[in-house]
């Protein structure tokens, strides 16, 4: 059986330059819902950033471990805990994929968390989180 990790695509009329640059404002679209902080620097190879969400609920720290201009960044993540699981540090060693491509004469978007799961206990919380993330502040930022 085929493990599959959580994906999400998202198309749009602007370039990929465009779409390169508003990921890298991490602050932009991953803050603002739920009174998160956010501290660190997220748009070179080797930099690293740290989220906290829910009052402490959810922690984790990122490594940008790949950047390729209006292609791909991937970030790796080095710390998590997340209190509502019973293995804290579940996400640690996954890895957040934004790879752009043109497709049918748009830029596509896909996202991809490696490592999350439908059989690791955070799926059910993550997945949905990231699709609201994406979805809310992300894509308007895109548009």
């Amino acid at each position: 059986m085929e493990t599959k990790n959580f994906t999400y695509s998202i198309q749009t009329e602007k370039s990929p330059e465009h779409v390169f640059k508003a990921i890298r404002e991490v602050r932009s679209w991953w803050s603002g819902l739920y009174g998160e902080s956010f501290s660190g620097e997220t748009k070179e190879l080797n930099d690293e950033f740290s989220f906290r969400a829910g009052d402490g609920a959810h922690y984790s720290r990122q490594k940008l471990v790949e950047v390729i201009p209006n292609q791909k960044v991937v970030w790796l993540i080095t710390e998590s805990e997340l209190s509502f699981l019973e293995q804290k540090d579940e996400c640690v060693g996954t890895k957040i994929v934004f790879e752009i491509s043109e497709k049918d004469g748009k830029t596509e978007l896909v996202f991809t968390h490696q490592g999350l799961t439908p059989e690791i206990e955070c799926y059910d919380s993550c997945a949905p989180a990231w699709s609201m993330y994406l979805q809310e502040k992300l894509l308007p930022l895109i548009r």
